[in-house]
Formats: structure tokens, C-alpha cells, sequence
């Protein structure tokens, strides 16, 4: 006789829910995510958030002649700054500008913004609060948000763990795209300043930090706000400020300084012959960035190719029209600094630092 104690149970009937994925959650924030994002609609946009694939109308936004531009980022660490904090409302405006600030140095102006949230478990005020950072940044650049995507993965995030990722795209006009060829010799090089570390770096100040026994929490003579506050100070966003240049068409070159710094990124933007040279006494060095290399115990040389060290924009123009960017500039109230030039060289292109101040 059969022993009934070995006898299979009835399969019980599972759901994505019971496997950790709550769609209905998910649809809720989407709603949400879609009443946030009326905020950035544009000329040229096509379709409503929440088509299965947003459409832009080039032609209705005024292009004639258009290149599409495309960049692709993430925030990095820097999200570990703001779980600790669970300060999420800033880190939005810093993944569109890790993207936009990439497009516009070919001259683009940005014009849809897609992102991509990866959570363990959904958390609605958590994604909101992100959301509306990512909105603010699409404002601030005039690109439309038209579509991202929220993934609750529990297999492989903790429940309060999370990824971002941005996706921008935009256009210039072909006559006015920004290349290598245009830099020559004796052009001069610009600096605008960064707003803090934007989205760089991160993984060595967390470490600098935690070496040294310090909190988010504690306050030094660099800043009124907290450590942790002033490290989640957004990316500075260059967009409005570019297209008014752009518009007279007489940048000969832009760089955005990311990771690698000075050193590491304005060589990506120079034709073979030609190098920078920098005067480092042209600006001066936030202090919270000196404050880092001393307890660190960081090299200048490290400094210069990890951190943006307060620039956070580099331009190219020719001498005779600084005046032209600095009336502009002016108007905006965006300051600059004139940090060095452009030089012929035999050696594979590159930056070479003066300790001194530019004549």
C-alpha cells in the first residue's frame, strides 16, 4: 500500500508578484512618471511616454541639414553617496547631464532624454524623487523625456540597492558639426567652471573618506552645507549656455571634463601636431578639491586626471573672438577663465601643465 505521506501536493500556483516583480506597482509609478514629464514637451516631439518607441520630427524642430548625435551614461558611485544620505532628488539632474553635456561638444543641441532605473524592489518615492531630478535636467537642456524604463530585478539587486543609465540623442546641422580639423595653433583655451565633483571620481573619494574616519554628516570650512551635501551637488549642466554660443557658430572645440580630468579628456578633442598648454595659476582650485588631495594624500598629477578641479567645460576659440564668447558669458552670468593655448607638438597629442599664471 502506498504511504499517502509521499504522495506530490498540488502544485501552487505562482505569479510574477510572488517571484518578487510587482507589475501593478510598476504600472502606478509609470503613471506617475508620465504626468511628471509633461513638463519637458518640445517642439518636434512626436508621441506621448508610454508608446512602445517615442518618434521626433527633425524637420518640425527646425533642422535642415541634420546629423543625429547620440551619448550614453550613468552616475556611478556617486549613487552611494546619495542611498547613504537617502537623498535621491539630485542624482537625476546628474545622469542628463553626463549625457547632454557629452552631445553638445559636437556642437548637438539635445533633444529626447531616455533613462533606465534597475531596483531590487520598486520603491515609489524613491524612483519619484529621481524622476523629478531627471525632469528638471531635461528642462534645464530643453529635451523632451520620451521614454526609459523601471526594472525590478530582485535576482540581482538587494531591496534597496539600484542602477542608473541615460540614453540622450540630438542634432546639429551639418555644416555646423564641431571636429578636430578646426583647432590650429595659437587658438586659445577656455575653462568654465564645474559645480563640485559632478559624477566623477566618486569611487576614490568614498574611499579617501572611509580611510580617514569621516562622516556625510560632518561640516568644514569649505562649505555651509554638510560633506555629504556638498558632494551631491548636481553636474553642472552646459546646455544653455553652449547653444547661445553655438549659435554664432565659432567654437573651434569643446571638451567636458569627466573622469580623466584635464589631462585625459582635453587631448580627445585635438588633431595629430597640436597639444594644450595650461597654466595652472589661471583659476583657482576649489577649495574642496585641495581639502580632498591633502588628506588623500593625493598627487597633483592624480589630481588632474581623476577630478575636473573646478573646470568643469573646456573651449576652444580663436584669440580674436574671446571677446564675443565673453560678451555672451557676461550676459548670462557665467564666469570663465582663459587657461592656456594651443601649440604645435611631434608627440601624440597631449596637456602640459605650467605652474604659472598665462601672460
Amino acid at each position: 500500500m502506498e504511504n499517502s505521506n509521499n504522495k506530490l501536493n498540488p502544485l501552487k500556483k505562482n505569479t510574477y508578484k510572488s517571484s518578487g516583480v510587482d507589475i501593478d506597482k510598476g504600472n502606478q509609478i509609470v503613471n506617475d512618471i508620465k504626468e511628471l514629464s509633461k513638463n519637458t514637451s518640445r517642439s518636434g516631439q512626436v508621441n506621448k511616454l508610454s508608446d512602445f518607441a517615442s518618434v521626433f520630427d527633425l524637420k518640425s524642430a527646425g533642422y535642415i541639414d541634420p546629423l543625429i548625435v547620440t551619448s550614453t551614461d550613468g552616475v556611478g558611485t556617486k549613487l552611494l553617496i546619495a542611498s547613504e544620505l537617502q537623498k535621491y532628488d539630485s542624482i537625476g539632474i546628474d545622469l542628463v547631464a553626463m549625457c547632454v553635456n557629452d552631445l553638445i561638444v559636437q556642437g548637438a543641441e539635445p533633444l529626447v532624454f531616455l533613462d533606465y532605473i534597475a531596483i531590487g524592489k520598486l520603491n515609489e518615492d524613491l524612483i519619484l524623487s529621481i524622476m523629478k531630478g531627471i525632469v528638471r535636467g531635461c528642462e534645464i537642456s530643453n529635451c523632451a523625456l520620451s521614454g526609459g524604463e523601471t526594472a525590478e530585478l530582485p535576482d540581482m539587486y538587494s531591496e534597496n540597492k539600484f542602477d542608473l543609465a541615460g540614453f540622450a540623442l540630438g542634432a546639429v546641422e551639418r555644416k555646423n558639426l564641431i571636429t578636430k580639423n578646426r583647432v590650429s595653433t595659437g587658438n586659445i583655451l577656455l575653462g568654465l567652471p564645474s559645480s563640485g565633483f559632478h559624477s566623477n571620481g566618486f569611487s576614490l573619494i568614498r574611499k579617501i573618506i572611509l580611510l580617514n574616519n569621516i562622516k556625510l554628516s560632518d561640516k568644514f570650512n569649505f562649505t555651509e552645507d554638510t560633506l555629504g551635501d556638498e558632494l551631491l551637488s548636481p553636474t553642472k549642466i552646459y546646455v544653455p549656455i553652449l547653444n547661445k554660443i553655438n549659435k554664432i557658430n565659432i567654437l573651434n572645440g569643446i571638451a567636458h571634463i569627466t573622469g580623466g580630468g584635464l589631462k585625459e579628456n582635453i587631448p580627445r578633442i585635438l588633431p595629430p601636431g597640436k597639444s594644450a598648454k595650461i597654466f595652472l595659476k589661471s583659476w583657482e582650485i576649489p577649495e574642496i578639491f585641495n581639502w580632498l588631495k591633502s588628506i588623500g594624500s593625493i598627487s597633483l598629477e592624480e589630481m588632474l586626471k581623476t577630478f575636473n578641479c573646478g573646470i568643469g567645460m573646456t573651449l576652444i576659440i580663436k584669440e580674436e573672438d574671446i571677446y564675443t564668447v565673453k560678451n555672451i558669458l557676461d550676459k548670462l552670468n557665467e564666469k570663465f577663465f582663459i587657461l592656456g593655448k594651443i601649440i604645435d607638438s611631434q608627440e601624440p597629442s597631449s596637456v602640459e601643465f605650467i605652474n604659472d599664471s598665462m601672460e
